[in-house]
């Protein structure tokens, strides 16, 4: 039968990240969702898709709507907001015992709530 693959991402919602490989290589965006079956991102404004659509009751005329493709994961990085450059992400226990996720490169947090 299929196997479930379960994948551990540093990757969040809201995390602005860069693409490393691929078309897209070195633009920019916000990520919408993370697929973790897919081991995917979908990156706002990235990897456009076109898709024909008939006519129907939502879109009365029809035509050809662009929307997001998936990123996969190996091919993003997240953004560190201090250093602006895209780097490997580590974690630090708080002392209150919460997790942060920190930037491997200058040691600022990654997180916006931290």
């Amino acid at each position: 039968m299929g196997e479930v693959n379960v994948f551990r991402t540093k990757i969040k919602k809201g995390d602005h990240v860069r693409v490393i490989a691929g078309k897209e290589k070195g633009k920019e965006g916000k990520v919408l969702h993370v697929l973790m079956d897919k081991h995917a991102v979908v990156v706002e404004k990235l990897n456009l898709l076109k898709k024909h659509t008939r006519p129907n009751q939502t879109n009365p005329k029809g035509g050809i709507i662009e929307r997001e493709g998936r990123i996969d994961l190996s091919n993003v990085m997240v953004v560190c907001a201090s250093c602006n450059e895209p780097s490997r992400s580590g974690s630090k226990i708080l002392p209150d015992g919460k997790k942060m996720r920190v930037c491997k490169s200058c040691g600022e947090a990654l997180d916006k709530g931290a």
